[in-house]
């Protein structure tokens, strides 16, 4: 199995414990937080394996790249914690493994990763996609949900297998070497994660918001600025990969959006709550989308944009109830290319 390059001195060594200390669950003071990182740190059965809302933010505030989040969950799957009770961890395992129905069928670039998203292929469509080819299913579905469950052996146990079949089914037969990850959740895993592990990856991933930003400088003659307000709702797959986070920005001063300034943004976002309905924590989520929403109905903003098509599902009917717009990043852009 593979094994996490974790080292134990990146953490031994901080002082500050950002990790813990700045986790907007635990609410641990100083003295707290040194404890139970040495307690991580030995492979012990911290309180915190059973207090994590697993929203990922820990892989962010550590300065170190030292893997919090995927220290703590190797530690509750190895301590037998499951953060979702075990019979929705066991669906969702057997309904999302790989089907082996995977077949070579002619693509060309841009190639778009869907991943277990086919909703989504109305999305994939217009001036900004021109030309696309996509695909998705159970056979190139990343797994790193599953460190949502605690079951981190599952995506290292897929994962290469997964990593093939795009490769021999979907890129080297089309000649094709970039793969564009329509999540960020597929960015993250054939980035970081796979980095974190030592998994080859024969390919180049490309952000989502990184193809956008290139289809929308080849096209800056076709934008219609919107002269539009809008929140941006970040979701937990990018505190994974923060540098990626930089992108919202630069997308909306192209098709002239601005973005309003709120407390439960960036570095200080939280989950749409959809993990916390799975691990039960009824009350959490309520309040947790209790806050974001007000926060977003005191923004002023006509819009609230989205990457994670999870947070959207989740959230949009809400927004939609406040008065405002919800909105996947594409589309916003679609709309100022008159798509």
């Amino acid at each position: 199995m593979l094994e996490l390059r974790f080292d134990p001195s990146l953490c031994t060594r901080c002082e500050t414990v950002d990790c813990l200390m700045r986790c907007q669950y635990l609410g641990f003071d100083l003295s707290r937080a040194l404890s139970e990182r040495d307690v991580l740190v030995q492979g012990g059965k911290s309180q915190v394996l059973e207090d994590c809302v697993t929203c990922y933010a820990c892989e962010e505030y550590c300065p170190y790249g030292g893997h919090p989040f995927y220290r703590i969950v190797e530690l509750q799957e190895r301590h037998g914690i499951h953060p979702v009770p075990p019979q929705i961890e066991e669906h969702q395992i057997t309904s999302l493994a790989p089907r082996e129905k995977i077949q070579y069928r002619e693509m060309h670039a841009p190639l778009i990763d869907l991943c277990t998203f086919p909703m989504l292929k109305e999305s994939i469509r217009g001036p900004l996609f021109e030309n696309a080819s996509l695909f998705w299913g159970t056979d190139v579905f990343c797994n790193l949900i599953y460190l949502h469950f605690g079951k981190v052996s599952i995506t290292k146990q897929r994962l290469p297998l997964i990593i093939d079949n795009i490769r021999k089914f979907c890129l080297e037969p089309n000649h094709i070497n970039e793969l564009v990850c329509y999540h960020d959740e597929c960015y993250a895993t054939f980035t970081v994660f796979a980095r974190a592990y030592g998994i080859e990856v024969p390919f180049k991933p490309v952000h989502l918001y990184d193809y956008i930003l290139g289809r929308l400088a080849q096209m800056k003659d076709r934008i219609r600025p919107l002269n539009i307000t809008a929140a941006y709702h970040r979701n937990c797959s990018n505190r994974l990969i923060p540098e990626t986070h930089a992108l919202v920005d630069e997308i909306f001063a192209l098709i002239g959006v601005e973005r309003v300034k709120r407390r439960y943004e960036d570095q200080n976002a939280l989950c749409c709550g959809l993990s916390l309905d799975a691990q039960q924590r009824t009350e959490l989520a309520r309040d947790t989308r209790r806050r974001i929403l007000e926060d977003l109905q005191s923004s002023g903003a006509t819009h609230c944009v989205y990457n994670c098509p999870m947070c959207l599902f989740t959230l949009q009917e809400s927004v939609r109830a406040i008065g405002m717009t919800p909105i996947l990043m594409p589309d916003l852009c679609q709309m100022a290319l008159g798509a």
